[in-house]
């Protein structure tokens, strides 16, 4: 297992280091010019230049690279122009808040989406299949910011079951002493049970709304695996030596069709740090997204460059987890290994 996290590791350097070199290109031919955003609009083209020359952005290119690779091993992702905080600080104390929002959405699309597509599976041509089809269909046909905003209109607009989707707690809760950043978590370690359900209520809906976009492959996924596997061999001497339908589904079929959904269930995870910039827009959520949004608008190239940086990390993070986990669910991977 050793050997296969170092080979892995090792094919995921040049990744990055691709990842580096686009991201910056591609902040340089965006539109705008970021000296002349923060000069305002009634600056001198004197004033302007003198921002161009003290942010770097007069050298060319090669020297600007190199100044950013430089900076970037000693562990300095720049300044951000917009909070005038540095990046790491920046990405430190929002990132907590986007991967509470996608582990919360993905736990509860996965309560749903499993079972689900386990019971129709066993249940072929059921109602509950038929559920399951009209689940993936919506979870596929319904934008991510639409479902965000039907759900405000309906849960707090009409019923007034939710709060104003205005950020992580309400204006009468106090967050807790940070331990993780997770609010919920930090409640919990608190013991602050008022402050838990106001994080709770406040991180339902946009948590439902990502829950909702990822149901459609989990779902789909865990359904064709299990029909696979429930045709197997294996399966038919499992039900044939008398053991339980509990047993042969649980034991037998549900494990060796789990590899198919993890690796769907990275994939997920990955789509739903995407779709976390539009959901975090629409309820107001204080994550990385957002940030990388209001950078993107003011062409602040250290942000946009960090929250890439830091993306593509955890998602190479995300697929080592996924082998690591390949191991424990299949002990074929680790012989191999």
């Amino acid at each position: 297992m050793l050997g296969l996290i170092i080979a892995r590791l090792k094919t995921t350097i040049p990744s990055i280091l691709g990842v580096i070199i686009v991201t910056f290109l591609l902040t340089r031919v965006l539109p705008g010019d970021t000296a002349a955003y923060f000069a305002g609009p009634a600056a001198t083209p004197q004033a302007i230049a003198e921002i161009r020359s003290k942010l770097g952005l007069d050298q060319p290119l090669p020297v600007q690279f190199v100044s950013y690779v430089t900076a970037l091993v000693k562990g300095d992702l720049g300044q951000s122009l917009t909070t005038g905080q540095p990046v790491t600080a920046d990405l430190a104390q929002r990132l907590p808040a986007s991967a509470e929002l996608t582990l919360f959405g993905l736990l509860i699309s996965m309560a749903i989406a499993l079972p689900l597509g386990v019971l129709a599976a066993v249940r072929q041509g059921s109602w509950i299949d038929h559920l399951c089809r009209i689940v993936a269909t919506a979870g596929v046909s319904l934008p991510v910011f639409f479902t965000g905003l039907l759900l405000v209109y309906v849960f707090y607009f009409i019923l007034g079951w939710a709060p104003a989707p205005l950020g992580r707690l309400d204006a009468f809760a106090s967050e807790p002493p940070r331990v993780t950043g997770f609010l919920l978590i930090d409640s919990l370690v608190a013991r602050d049970p008022e402050t838990f359900r106001a994080a709770l209520s406040q991180i339902a809906l946009p948590a439902l709304t990502l829950a909702i976009f990822s149901l459609a492959p989990i779902t789909r996924m865990t359904r064709a695996s299990m029909l696979a596997v429930l045709g197997a061999d294996f399966v038919r001497t499992a039900r044939a030596s008398g053991l339980s339908t509990r047993a042969v589904i649980g034991t037998y079929a549900f494990r060796n069709a789990m590899l198919p959904v993890v690796t769907t269930l990275g994939m997920v995870f990955s789509f739903l740090l995407g779709a976390n910039v539009l959901v975090e827009k629409v309820f107001a959520w204080p994550g990385v997204g957002s940030y990388a949004v209001e950078a993107l608008i003011a062409s602040d190239y250290a942000p946009i460059q960090g929250f890439v940086l830091t993306m593509a990390i955890l998602y190479v993070a995300l697929n080592l987890a996924i082998d690591i986990l390949y191991g424990v669910i299949d002990p074929r991977v680790r012989l191999e290994a």
